[in-house]
């Protein structure tokens, strides 16, 4: 290793390797650090991590160039002025910072849902939770984003989000937290790094987007398994299945919903609704054939399991149904996942009530637990159904930085997003995309393959706890009306 070369992301046997920027950032502090003081080779990787580490404890003395200006450091300081105020946001508007951060280059990554290109984030970093505290008092604004943490050795191993970021930080060195897994996460912690958002709808969709994207251990690990989230699947051709995944695949899958709390609870609704829908639940490498598949020789392809002979399969393995009949089953079922269709529940009760009228207590036991769970699914496809059918608007959700944002949201879907119009030349720019989403939304009842499609539950969430943000919804063709007053009367006040 050359000297002065620090490097903090090291490859461990066996692990997956995660998100490493800041760890990236802090190598190129850490070169710069041990140039002055003339540091040579580290002899190890321990003595490789600590002298990280003592560059950690330096990171708010360094300003390096911000990402969503492209500007040296240089500008940076000429632009920050006297006051320490910085201009981050595209709209104009000054936001106050403190004098000494280091604003990062590469940040928590691209934001789909930004239509400013990017947000304020800094990274203070000590070897102590003591030195950590004092610089996140220091340089963290009381102001709504998302944070992440990061492990010796450069590894983000936690995001979360808050309404104030200052106040939410400074809570997991307090006393309180030590035995709560707060306490563990900041114990492994060694650098802290934020993002600030316009409004706290923001903060949560970003902070889903990132647990999606890296998923740190501690957003899991220590995390009972009834309260870690899995999602709700139809899909995996040839012959679409119900199966749960700990995040929504990107691809091959004709619905998706949750998140769903209780992984066991969950396994006993995707065997009842393979059950009563016919649908398959053998694995993928299974080899697939339908009656109206034409064949070069003539096959006689028998069944991996008996559940076509008792009938809860139509058997796509053995050739024991068409494509267009497995096809039928495959829309009642995600009818279900929609809301129009409790085919399940009767199908259990009925054999729940008829098991305990034949004296067969076990049966019925088991088709009682089943019948459970497959009505708190119900309850919670009922809350998504809900949001699906009455939640397609423009919903504007008004910055603390006059950062205004209009979320395009379809079937309870964020489809698309665009910054909010300060003035008539800037709605006048915006007029064509308001036209785009007026025929969106007016064919909001077809399904669409979207971008976003976790974010229903996090629409259908906020305006449940939040009735009153309703108020600050409309349809695109009443936005000239109604642009300026909903996107600025919070900031006004302010």
């Amino acid at each position: 290793m050359d000297g002065g070369e620090i490097r903090m992301v090291t490859k461990r046997k066996g692990r997956k390797k995660r998100h490493s920027q800041p760890a990236d950032q802090l190598n190129e502090m850490g070169e710069t650090v041990a140039e002055t003081r003339g540091m040579g080779p580290a002899e190890d990787a321990g003595d490789q991590a600590n002298d990280a580490f003592q560059v950690g404890e330096a990171v708010a003395g360094y300003e390096l160039a911000s990402e969503f200006s492209g500007e040296s450091v240089a500008d940076t300081a000429a632009r920050r002025g006297p006051s320490g105020h910085l201009d981050h946001c595209p709209s104009g508007v000054r936001v106050p910072v403190p004098a000494i951060s280091s604003h990062l280059i590469e940040g928590f990554g691209p934001d789909s849902l930004d239509p400013y290109g990017g947000r304020p984030g800094d990274m203070v970093g000590a070897s102590d939770r003591k030195g950590l505290r004092a610089k996140v008092r220091t340089l963290c604004p009381p102001v709504p984003g998302i944070y992440g943490m990061f492990d010796r050795h450069g590894e983000l191993i936690y995001v979360g989000k808050s309404r104030s970021l200052r106040h939410r930080l400074l809570s997991y060195f307090g006393e309180a937290a030590r035995k709560e897994k707060g306490g563990r996460i900041i114990e492994n912690s060694r650098a802290i790094q934020w993002e600030t958002q316009p409004s706290d709808f923001a903060a949560q969709l970003r902070e889903l987007q990132l647990i999606r994207r890296w998923t740190p251990r501690f957003n899991v690990q220590g995390v009972p398994h009834r309260h870690r989230p899995v999602y709700l699947c139809l899909g995996r051709k040839p012959a679409e299945t119900f199966f749960l995944a700990s995040s929504p695949p990107a691809t091959d899958c004709v619905a998706i919903e949750g998140p769903f709390y209780g992984a066991e609870r969950m396994r006993s609704v995707v065997d009842a609704l393979n059950k009563t829908f016919q649908l398959r639940d053998c694995s993928q490498q299974t080899v697939f054939q339908y009656q109206d598949q034409l064949s070069l020789f003539e096959l006689s392809p028998r069944p991996g399991c008996l559940r076509l002979e008792i009938g809860t399969c139509l058997g796509p393995c053995a050739a024991a149904c068409s494509r267009d009949e497995y096809v039928q089953r495959v829309n009642a079922a995600q009818s279900f996942l929609d809301g129009f269709n409790d085919e399940p529940l009767v199908a259990v009760r009925e054999l729940m009530e008829s098991a305990s009228a034949n004296q067969q207590y076990e049966l019925a036991s088991r088709a009682r637990d089943t019948l459970k769970s497959l009505q708190y699914a119900s309850r919670k496809l009922g809350h998504l159904a809900d949001a699906r059918r009455d939640f397609s608007f423009v919903y504007a959700a008004t910055g603390y930085d006059a950062c205004s944002i209009w979320y395009l949201v379809r079937s309870g879907e964020i489809i698309d997003v665009a910054s909010a119009p300060k003035d008539r030349d800037q709605y006048q720019l915006l007029r064509p995309t308001l036209k785009k989403w007026q025929s969106l939304l007016g064919s909001r009842h077809q399904r669409v393959r979207v971008d976003q499609p976790h974010s229903v539950a996090v629409v259908a969430s906020w305006f449940r706890k939040h009735r009153g943000e309703l108020k600050q919804t409309f349809q695109p063709e009443g936005a000239g009306r109604r642009y300026h007053r909903l996107s600025h009367h919070r900031a006004d006040a302010l």
